[in-house]
């Protein structure tokens, strides 16, 4: 026995999407009879006129100065970050030193001290960040576990944020300026 499959007769499709679009406003049916109403267009104008149209236009409207494309600002130096963070945080008695004629190691040196253990820690964290936020990485980081000194390579400059007493036991800017005089 065969099995009879239904009819695809119109009857047996639903009638739901032919009423929503009887019941559809009368100015939307407007709208899609409006581009078959339409008029025809006037015949093009000849090249030749509507090019000096186009010139009449042009000369009509007012030249808009040239203008240089803005520049994108350049990114802060690496001491100036520094010193920055180190302003930002209150480190006390900053000195930065130009080494570059006494080492190769790095060209600025900047000392710094801090008024407690945790002080000292929050201001090589603090400066770590701006630096990172500005592009640059830090090569190493010493002393954090302790607090008293701590040592921030940047490469192009060299941190340390020290404890009042062990700054002045240690005595970094008489060394780093004592070689700079013998030198001189």
């Amino acid at each position: 026995m065969a099995v009879k499959r239904p009819s695809r007769s119109s009857s047996s499709r639903s009638t739901a999407p032919r009423a929503a679009a009887r019941k559809a406003p009368a100015s939307s049916t407007a709208q899609r009879r409006a581009p078959a109403a339409k008029a025809k267009a006037p015949a093009k104008a000849p090249v030749k006129a509507r090019v000096k149209a186009a010139n009449r236009s042009a000369a009509a409207r007012p030249v808009a100065k040239a203008t240089r494309p803005a520049r994108p600002k350049a990114p802060p130096a690496l001491a100036q970050v520094v010193l920055d963070a180190l302003a930002d945080m209150k480190a006390v008695n900053v000195k930065a030193m130009d080494v570059r004629g006494i080492t190769d190691i790095t060209d600025t040196m900047v000392v710094a001290s801090g008024t407690s253990d945790r002080h000292v820690k929050s201001i090589a964290d603090r400066v770590v960040q701006r630096c990172k936020e500005a592009g640059f990485r830090p090569y190493g980081i010493e002393g954090e576990r302790d607090g008293e000194w701590v040592l921030l390579d940047l490469n192009d400059v060299v941190l340390h944020v020290m404890l009042p007493r062990v700054r002045e036991f240690y005595a970094l800017e008489k060394l780093w300026e004592g070689s700079a005089a013998r030198r001189a």
